[in-house]
């Protein structure tokens, strides 16, 4: 069961891959240092969120939270405005081998209301990643890595207990997410991996994706599918936009001169066709009354829409 959920991740997933040396990052001040701005779009329409008849999920009633009012939580992983401009994309800049002070050691994933928070994020090698249970629900985390020439392999399988913080008898609770246990993985990639893809083996519609950075030159597109990368050392480089639902790469070269302003503009393509088996079903093969009782699956955080 692990490896088809897996598979049907990395099929629709951008693989990242790369061809550029692996170096060590020096930090070094900057002065006379540049700036590189730009837009992503999405081009073509969005494709349908992916669909998830909560009935077959444990925790239906807590995680249906979030969902559309019929029974379906939905995966959006496309969020786009109405001038098609997307955010949540991640910019790296390739080929800096010094610069800016390089913070960035183990980065942050919560599990609240049945969702990996951010779903887009980024990681370094050998440093690893912390996840932090906000709900009172228990969490599977199955992390992976994954490579277009050598395929998926697993990095850690661990259970995440469910915050006893919360109430758990009551759906209808509020609460202010106070963090339960958390749990914290090093792990060390396989050379010609650069993708990291963690979910939770519970709830299929947990989806959290990484991209390995080796400098602190990155940054992620705003609601406006803005980005502003800054403090560049001149020189030579290559800009890439990732997101993992994108299957075709694009990646844009660039010279900074000292103070210079430079901007690259992107539009990755939206996947078409049947692009994931995970499709909504009317009427649904299971409903509430699968549970044993009458139950109404409320959207009390959020009513997702199509």
């Amino acid at each position: 069961m692990k490896k088809n959920r897996v598979g049907g991740i990395v099929v629709l997933g951008f693989l990242w891959v790369t061809s550029l040396p692996a170096f060590a990052y020096e930090v070094i001040d900057v002065t006379g240092g540049a700036t590189i701005v730009g837009t992503v779009t999405l081009k073509g329409v969005p494709p349908s969120p992916k669909a998830y008849n909560l009935v077959t999920f444990p925790d239906p009633e807590y995680c249906g939270r979030i969902s559309d009012g019929q029974g379906w939580r939905l995966l959006k992983d496309f969020v786009v405005n109405d001038r098609s401009q997307l955010q949540g994309v991640v910019m790296v800049v390739e080929g800096v081998s010094s610069g800016k002070p390089f913070s960035l050691s183990i980065p942050k994933v919560e599990a609240r209301d049945c969702q990996f928070l951010p779903f887009t994020t980024v990681i370094r090698d050998e440093h690893g990643i912390e996840v932090v249970n906000m709900d009172p629900v228990m969490h599977d985390i199955q992390a992976y890595e994954t490579s277009l020439s050598q395929g998926t392999r697993v990095l850690f399988n661990s259970p995440l207990p469910f915050n006893s913080r919360h109430q758990r008898e009551n759906i209808h609770a509020t609460h202010e997410h106070l963090p339960g246990q958390s749990l914290v993985h090093q792990f060390q990639l396989s050379k010609g991996r650069k993708t990291f893809v963690m979910q939770c083996g519970f709830h299929a519609f947990m989806e959290s994706w990484a991209v390995v950075v080796d400098n602190p030159y990155f940054t992620f597109t705003n609601e406006m599918g803005e980005y502003v990368i800054s403090s560049l050392p001149p020189g030579n480089y290559r800009i890439r936009a990732w997101h993992p639902s994108v299957k075709h790469e694009q990646v844009q070269e660039f010279i900074v001169e000292p103070n210079q302003t430079v901007r690259r503009d992107f539009s990755l393509e939206s996947p078409v066709g049947r692009w994931t088996a995970h499709t909504m079903q009317s009427p649904p093969r299971f409903t509430a009354g699968a549970l044993g009782h009458p139950v109404l699956i409320e959207p009390l955080v959020e009513h997702q829409r199509p």
